[in-house]
């Protein structure tokens, strides 16, 4: 796989919206061929990037129990089905992983999705996943290859603690992350200091805040991609200037 950016994070902490402009840093920066994956449930990183989405992996799933043609394997259906979820823009390709597992054995159907993601992601020499919240996800270890991890939260108490929380469990599993840093997303007032954990965690040369942007809301209400913000907007270049650190090998 190419170089592998994953995020996570509290609920409601604005995670898509900083996928979105990571890979608006990303594709400015020339970084291609490059594949967004939308590893949360709930997907919305379609709306960010300003592409139609109008089917996802789990509908593949759900449909291999009932629909395989005959005279057709269920590996050859799903890789199909994939190919059709697979959303192809000038600049990116993205596809959607879609809602959990409903009743019934999944096994035989992710075990043959996971080895098609894993010949899929090795087509792209860069790999953006937004992940859904919390930290089941790691956990299960359903990523075990991270270059960057980028965790996300808001300035409140309680989402600091749960990236500082998935920061500690990330480096006690069998996974590879290389690098961690801290997207201190909505703020509209810094404070004096972090806390004392939040800097030890992650150093504050690893710590962005992004600015709690009235152009964001107004973007999204509007039904605009947030991909498509003016260059001098705040939190674009406060976001660009941090990214600038983070992929200073570029």
């Amino acid at each position: 796989m190419g170089y592998a950016v994953a995020l996570g994070g509290k609920g409601g902490t604005g995670k898509t919206t900083v996928a979105g402009l990571i890979i608006r840093y990303m594709l400015k920066k020339g970084m291609k061929p490059l594949l967004a994956i939308d590893a949360d449930s709930n997907s919305n990183l379609n709306d960010v990037l300003g592409v139609d989405l109008e089917r996802t992996l789990s509908d593949a799933r759900e449909e291999m129990k009932t629909s395989v043609p005959v005279g057709m394997t269920k590996d050859v259906y799903l890789e199909m089905q994939m190919e059709e979820a697979l959303v192809e823009s000038g600049d990116f390709d993205l596809i959607a992983m879609g809602r959990p597992e409903g009743p019934g054995c999944y096994c035989a159907a992710n075990n043959l999705l996971s080895g098609l993601m894993d010949r899929l992601i090795r087509n792209y020499d860069y790999v953006v996943i937004d992940n859904e919240a919390g930290m089941e996800h790691f956990s299960r270890l359903t990523q075990k290859d991270i270059d960057l991890l980028v965790l996300v939260s808001d300035p409140s108490r309680r989402g600091l603690a749960a990236a500082c929380r998935i920061a500690r469990l990330v480096t006690t599993l069998p996974m590879r992350v290389s690098k961690i840093v801290l997207v201190i997303n909505q703020v509209r007032e810094r404070p004096a200091a972090w806390p004392q954990e939040v800097l030890q965690i992650f150093g504050e040369e690893n710590i962005a805040c992004l600015p709690a942007d009235p152009l964001i809301a107004k973007y999204d209400l509007e039904g605009k991609p947030t991909l498509n913000l003016p260059e001098d907007a705040r939190v674009v270049l406060d976001a660009e200037a941090f990214f600038q650190r983070v992929f200073s090998w570029r």
